[in-house]
């Protein structure tokens, strides 16, 4: 009886990580659709796109496959919105979201410096790297990354791949877990060497656990959300005024 109820046990753990994993890869793939959707049906109007209209168009109808892939899944599996835990923040919510940002953006710093320090190679990101070549671009990405970023990767990754974790390992455990898959499928987005990538990989991995945590503790997603936004929009914000107005920029 006890062989047979962890042999349960045991696939039920197996189970809930191949479907938290197809769900990540899956919303990819939505996200990817959609903007090849999108960028299909500009070029059939005749429209001209430059890089800014293609960054922005990607940045936003990719997250618009995540949400929708997360919205899928809870429906498909007849969990419903409220398996999703989001609600108007309260008091301590707000305190939350300051505090998980300034740990979010603290942990990706402590990260930069360590892998300066210790002269490890880092991969760009291709968001970035456009940004780089029209600065502009990053000033859109600032809202965007509260309206579309911060929401649409915490409704995949919190909303339903942590959570779908938390019903076989716990809390914790699924808040490791979700924050390694968040940072490793970050790969795609990535340039470079493999090394380079793979310790940009862990210093992504350390704020998406302040995101996962902060998600436990308040079972809120829209603190996540919230956190999440900032985080991204400040590096943004950072990037172009470094490029902007840094000694030798152009």
């Amino acid at each position: 009886m006890i062989e047979r109820l962890v042999g349960q046990e045991a696939a039920a753990k197996a189970r809930a990580v191949l479907v938290a994993v197809v769900v990540g890869v899956a919303g990819l793939a939505v996200g990817g659709g959609l903007v090849f959707l999108a960028a299909l049906v500009v070029f059939g109007v005749g429209l001209e796109v430059d890089l800014v209209g293609q960054l922005v168009v990607t940045a936003v109808f990719s997250q618009v496959g995540f949400a929708a892939t997360a919205l899928a899944f809870v429906r498909l599996t007849g969990r419903g919105l409220d398996y999703l835990r989001a609600r108007v923040p309260t008091g301590r919510d707000l305190l939350w979201i300051v505090g998980g940002y300034v740990l979010a953006l603290g942990a990706a710093m402590a990260g930069a410096l360590l892998a300066s320090l210790a002269d490890a190679p880092t991969a760009s990101n291709q968001a970035a790297e456009a940004g780089i070549q029209r600065p502009e671009a990053l000033l859109l990405l600032i809202p965007i990354s509260f309206l579309f970023i911060g929401p649409g990767e915490e409704l995949l990754f919190r909303g339903t791949v942590q959570s779908r974790l938390r019903e076989a390992f716990g809390p914790w455990v699924a808040v490791v877990a979700a924050s390694a898959l968040f940072a490793g499928l970050h790969v795609i987005a990535l340039t470079g060497g493999l090394s380079g990538r793979l310790v940009s990989i862990g210093l992504l991995f350390l704020p998406s656990l302040v995101l996962g945590v902060a998600y436990e503790r308040t079972r809120n997603l829209v603190v996540t959300a919230a956190v999440h936004g900032a985080y991204d929009a400040t590096l943004f914000g950072l990037l172009y005024v470094f490029v902007s107005y840094a000694p030798g920029a152009a």
